[in-house]
């Protein structure tokens, strides 16, 4: 089984081609993906890659982690599982700004 790896601080100009180059270096790539703002597509200078083999992902990570592309350091490390998302957002709850119309035309 593979591992997954977090890079932070990639510079915003970076390509998942030259992300997965990177990594390729020290074992067998998977996939690499750049973050991306979902409203611009301007990356948001982190990404992650996925290595098969969890020995390779080890070494990469040692010997990535703090080092320059870019002119940027990256940290590199073992990606966390993603925590779940609450429902949050702006839920409305009792019929919002028209509630009031009716009654306007009841006195009417």
């Amino acid at each position: 089984m593979g591992s997954k790896i977090y890079v932070g601080g990639l510079p915003y100009s970076a390509t998942e081609q030259q992300l997965s180059d990177l990594f390729a270096v020290h074992g067998a790539v998977e996939s690499a993906r750049i973050i991306t703002d979902k409203f611009t597509g301007q990356s948001r200078g982190f990404g992650f890659v996925e290595m098969t083999s969890s020995d390779e992902a080890q070494k990469a990570i040692s010997a990535l982690n703090g080092t320059d592309m870019g002119g940027r350091t990256l940290t590199v490390n073992e990606a966390r599982p993603q925590e779940p998302r609450s429902g949050g957002g702006a839920g409305r709850s009792g019929g919002g700004g028209f509630g009031d119309r009716g009654a306007k035309r009841d006195r009417w």
